[in-house]
This record gives structure tokens, sequence and C-alpha cells, in this order.
């Protein structure tokens, strides 16, 4: 299996690479950003873009790859509704419908968030941005498409990037909560077997997250 995996220098990306990488199904990685991350592999390969809109210009070799794990994101911190949208699914929605054309073969896996107002229509506005980009993702001719939606995530050891917040409150709910607090190898495993073996609904709970990383 040869993925693609956006994201790769934040908390999310960085923890479902080193499970591809350490991964005996999945053969190459390709990591897709706009600046460059220090780590060497046999299995990786890098894309440094200065926007994600000009993966037109490498459509023969996107055409390689049986998933594309979409773990690139931001906070809404500080974010009013119009920039968050601009951030998110202008920023997703565009990139996968051009991926879909170039290879309508691979499976695509986005990173949403617990939560997500698949309604578009509740009174909170990352949650609505995030269901419309869901929506809109669902509606793409991908062979598969999933939306993650994990919530309390513990890192890998050797990451670099793990936020303060799930470094302290990743292990003190873990004893309480083991099926809705997921190890990021576990996000990582779970989107190889959506590639290799599908699952039933679009929209995966932390719940359905674990079950598909067994």
């Amino acid at each position: 299996m040869k993925v693609i995996i956006t994201g790769a220098t934040g908390m999310v990306g960085e923890g479902v690479l080193f499970e591809c990488l350490g991964n005996l199904t999945v053969t190459e990685v390709l990591i897709i950003g706009r600046k460059h991350y220090d780590k060497t592999h046999p299995k990786l390969k890098e894309l440094i873009v200065k926007d994600f809109s000009e993966i037109d210009n490498y459509s023969e070799l996107l055409k390689m790859y049986n998933g594309c794990f979409f773990c690139a994101g931001v906070s809404s911190v500080g974010e009013n509704e119009e920039s968050f949208t601009k951030k998110t699914y202008d920023f997703v929605v565009p990139f996968a419908t051009k991926l879909s054309q170039i290879n309508p073969a691979i499976t695509f896996v986005y990173v949403s968030g617990n939560r997500t107002d698949s309604t578009e229509k509740g009174k909170v506005m990352w949650a609505r941005v995030k269901g419309r980009t869901e929506n809109a993702l669902m509606k793409l001719p991908f062979k598969s498409q999933y939306n993650f939606r994990p919530a309390i995530m513990t890192g890998t050891k050797g990451q670099k990037n793990v936020k303060t917040i799930y470094k302290i409150l990743g292990p003190l709910m873990s004893p309480f909560f083991p099926v809705k607090t997921l190890k990021l190898s576990e996000v990582g495993k779970a989107m190889i077997n959506a590639v290799s073996k599908g699952y039933p609904t679009q929209i995966l709970e932390a719940d359905d997250i674990f079950k598909l990383a067994k």
C-alpha cells in the first residue's frame, strides 16, 4: 500500500506518519506540505508545494497512491466563521476535489473532530464548518471516503509535535475512557485498515476508529 499524508508537521499527521512508517502493510509514504519535515526513512518521500492547489502539476505521481490521510488543519481558537472556513473548507475541499479527478481509485480519509455538526445548522461555529467540509467530501467520487472524529489523543514515542493539552489530558483520561481516548498509533492503524478493509459508515466516531484499528 502506498499512502499520502498531509499535516506531517502537526500532531495528528506526525503520529499517523510514524505508524505508517512502522507498518508492514505500507510500502511508501508521500508527505505533502508547505514546509520541510525533518525526518528521513527508506519509505518516505516528500512533496513541498507553495499552495495545495498546485497538485495538478503532479498528477502522474499522485496516481500511484492507494490512500490519502488528510491530517492538516488549524484550531478554531481566535477565528471567526469566515476565516475558519477559508482555513478548513476552502483548504480541504479543493485539494480533495482535484485529487478525486486525478486518482478516483484512491481512499480519502479526513481528520475532522468530535462533535462535528453534520446538519451545518448548530450553534457551534467550528462544528458547522467541519460538518460542511465532511458533507462536501462525502459527495466526491473517491473509491471510498471516511471522516474520522477523534477526541482526546495520545502521542507516539519520538513525536516532536504533541500539544501540551494532550500531554496532560491524555494520560489522565485514558484509564477512565479507554475507548474514547485514542493513541495516534491506533488512528494510523485505522486509516490503513480503512484503505485495505473499508468500513460500513463514512463517519467514524472514536469508538469506530478504535474498532477499525483492531
